[in-house]
């Protein structure tokens, strides 16, 4: 199954050979951090394909991983996440990440 996206003109374009990447965040566990982060990429058009949050430690802070398409605005976008105030830590990794590909068995369709 081809997957397909819509560009922020609008126009259908397809992700087959498109460049995945994983954010790896590391953020402060509190609510409205992950609208905060979420919010960002919405309004800059830019979909999120995979999310995945737990807390680490003692629940103050968060691991959030992010699986987007990348694209041109990735690193402008990445320089952004970096500014908000409860991000401490944003690192970028390739497709493979383990985070995702762990659970890719759990959420494959149901024949």
């Amino acid at each position: 199954m081809q997957k397909n996206a819509l560009n922020s003109n609008g126009v259908t374009r397809s992700l087959a050979g498109a460049g995945t990447t994983v954010l790896e965040l590391t953020v402060n566990n509190h609510p409205g951090v992950m609208s905060h982060i979420c919010g960002l990429f919405s309004r800059r058009a830019y979909n999120l394909d995979g999310i995945v949050c737990v807390p680490i430690g003692s629940g103050a802070t968060s691991r959030m991983w992010l699986r987007v398409i990348e694209e041109l605005k990735l690193d402008q976008v990445i320089k952004q996440i970096q500014k908000l105030p409860d991000v401490m830590n944003v690192e970028k990794h390739g497709a493979d990440h383990q985070v995702f590909a762990g659970l890719e068995p759990h959420v494959q369709e149901k024949q």
